[in-house]
């Protein structure tokens, strides 16, 4: 091979200079290669390291983990001798064989794409939970930026919350009503309230609920470590009815005995409508700044639950490491409707007082995921894969895993100040399939809500689903203006049939379930549906249809139920739940539920009440409850701009 010399170059001169350039290029090379790595020491490397390595680190996610978990967490929802029944997942009872014969394919390990997603969801959880306590730390440090919703300061005042308020929150007079007979009743569902509590208080001070019978504490597996459910949920009950030693003894336990580093396994759910709903609630009644700094803790240990592929969260987190996974029980991994549709209402409080948009996003995703994905004849079915984004049965109904989900779709239109017109379409389009698919007339003439199974109608209702009643009056002035009547009377025949349920058995108290087939009507034709364990779902219809029509018979009603629960309930050290309402020789269930402090007893307190307590235009009440204020958006921003003014 012949080498052709460049011109005015010589063979020494150009191996020197082919020398520095192999040098200068290896020199930068080491540079490059010195700086990309130290990349990975900066404090916040997570993004980068995402972005160029193979595998992320994320939280192990599994779907009934551990040795016998999957029969742990059916048998946590199913069991009548605890009676740890849950509202929204009860009748995950019927739901057993299905997620047996489906387990399988819930724990098979991930492929490729659904993998990969999993493992970035993973990572993302850290960066969320970064992202929450810097916004959080900043909007408590500056209150120069404008918030999310548009007002002009970056914190969240309570004085500036109270004067968009249209009405004191307690009434003119606590709510006293001026007929005698009336708070007479009243008087006595507050004495109800003082005993259940001061016997909790005694035997079991800082667990979870009190075991009258044993006079015991009980701490039960659905709150992951967290204790004192019945302190929280009891909080506002025992402000609103003035029993202020007992408040102020709440109060001081949360202080300092509310411990939120918990490692265990929490029901998501569970934990949002009693923890978080309680602190929201207590904080907007009395401005007591432990309560707001409380649940914004708590807050931010529920977002990894949200890190899925699709953002449709899991049931079941551990609070300390932020892992999550679906109930056992849950067909093929699902997340449950009435669990992940039952958040809304206190993620929109959150963000309003942490001033971080996160929360609102994370629901609203929800919203849109459903929005987009198909609807058998319109319906909503109850489980959906929080991987795929489809659903993975086709059974709907309106009580146990299901029923919350439609109450906040309409609560989320009315604690909007009536703006969100996305959940308004939501809740009417839902309630139009509902009408034409699952409202039913028995023989007898008693209107009800069956179930649908693919197709076919199981011609059974829970007792759960007996807050449709309330739901539907409340939703009734703001659906088309010729169907308005029609809804108020939907409302009230459905109310009528859950009372029908209570007077058809021996106590006066209803079953879980009673059903409209084999010759009986509004009874229930199994043992295992016969028993009652404080629920407040029917009272609660009572409470709302009263407001809406002063009917005297809501009243009447309501007083049956505390005369029945006096008699068949109240034992020498609480309440306690009964296994079969059947029988007038009652067996009791040793079990005083928190939500009968948190529900129950504030529901006939609210029914003996004038409407001015806690008036409907200022607040709703959660799926436990804990009433959550109207958030007024162009009052906040008019108070935010006055502040503004009057600061120059």
């Amino acid at each position: 091979m012949v080498f052709r010399k460049l011109p005015g170059v010589s063979a020494s001169g150009m191996g020197l200079r082919l020398s520095q350039k192999f040098v200068f290029l290896l020199f930068l090379s080491g540079l490059v290669t010195l700086c990309f790595g130290a990349l990975f020491f900066l404090p916040d490397s997570v993004r980068l390291k995402r972005m160029f390595l193979s595998k992320t680190e994320s939280q192990p996610v599994t779907v009934g983990s551990g040795s016998g978990s999957e029969n742990d967490a059916r048998e946590h929802l199913k069991r009548p001798k605890d009676q740890e029944h849950p509202r929204g997942m009860t009748s995950a009872k019927g739901e057993t064989s299905s997620s047996t014969k489906l387990k399988s394919l819930s724990r098979k390990p991930s492929v490729s794409h659904e993998a990969t997603e999993e493992r970035l969801a993973g990572g993302k959880a850290q960066e969320d939970l970064t992202l929450t306590r810097s916004k959080t730390e900043s909007a408590s440090e500056k209150a120069t930026a404008s918030d999310h919703h548009g007002a002009n300061s970056d914190t969240f005042t309570y004085a500036k919350f109270k004067r968009c308020l249209l009405k004191p929150p307690l009434g003119r007079d606590n709510g006293k009503p001026s007929d005698p007979k009336t708070n007479e009743r009243r008087e006595k569902v507050k004495e109800m309230m003082k005993f259940a509590w001061d016997n909790y208080k005694r035997y079991a001070w800082g667990k979870n609920e009190l075991r009258p019978l044993t006079r015991n504490g009980h701490i039960g597996n659905m709150f992951g470590g967290l204790r004192g459910a019945s302190i929280i949920d009891s909080l506002d009950t025992l402000y609103i009815m003035g029993l202020m030693d007992e408040y102020n003894d709440a109060k001081e336990w949360v202080q300092t005995s509310l411990d939120l580093n918990s490692n265990g396994e929490a029901s998501l759910f569970e934990v949002n409508i009693r923890y978080v709903g309680g602190l929201l609630s207590a904080y907007y009644l009395t401005g007591e700044e432990v309560f707001k700094n409380k649940v914004m803790e708590l807050g931010e240990k529920l977002l990894p639950a949200f890190n899925t592929p699709t953002g449709i969260p899991r049931g079941v987190i551990n609070l300390g490491s932020g892992t999550s996974w679906s109930w056992g029980w849950a067909s093929a991994g699902s997340s449950i409707l009435a669990e992940f549709g039952t958040l809304h209402l206190e993620f929109v409080h959150l963000s309003e007082l942490s001033r971080n948009p996160i929360y609102t996003e994370k629901v609203m995703n929800i919203r849109k995921l459903l929005n987009k994905i198909e609807k058998p004849h319109g319906l909503y079915p109850n489980f959906l894969s929080p991987v795929s984004g489809n659903w993975v049965q086709h059974h709907v109904s309106i009580g146990g895993l299901g029923d919350s989900f439609y109450e906040y779709l309409i609560k989320s239109f009315l604690m909007s100040d009536k703006t969100d017109d996305d959940a308004k379409k939501m809740y009417y389009g839902a309630l139009e399939a509902i009408e034409a698919n699952l409202v039913q007339k028995s023989p007898g003439g008693l209107t009800y809500m069956a179930e649908w199974r693919g197709g076919i109608l199981d011609h059974k209702m829970g007792h759960l689903a007996c807050f449709s009643g309330g739901m539907i009056g409340i939703g009734a002035d703001d659906g088309a203006p010729e169907k308005r009547q029609h809804y108020l009377d939907l409302a009230a025949e459905i109310t009528h049939t859950c009372h029908e349920s209570y007077a058809r058995s021996a106590t006066k108290l209803g079953p879980e379930a009673f059903r409209f087939d084999g010759g009986g009507e509004a009874t229930a034709t199994r043992l295992s549906d016969r028993y009652y364990i404080l629920r407040p779902e029917v009272i609660e219809s009572y409470m709302y249809m009263w407001r809406l029509t002063h009917d005297p018979k809501y009243r009447e009603w309501g007083w049956e139920a505390v005369e029945a629960l006096e008699q068949h309930c109240r034992v020498e050290s609480g309440f306690s739940g009964i296994r079969d309402v059947y029988t007038m020789t009652v067996s009791h269930d040793n079990m005083q539920q928190s939500f009968f402090l948190s529900e129950t007893l504030k529901y006939l307190y609210l029914l003996f009440s004038d409407d001015d307590l806690l008036p409907l235009e200022d607040w709703v009440f959660n799926t436990e409850a804990h009433p959550l204020p109207v958030i007024r958006k162009s009052c906040l921003q008019e108070e935010a701009t006055q502040d503004k003014t009057v600061s120059k």
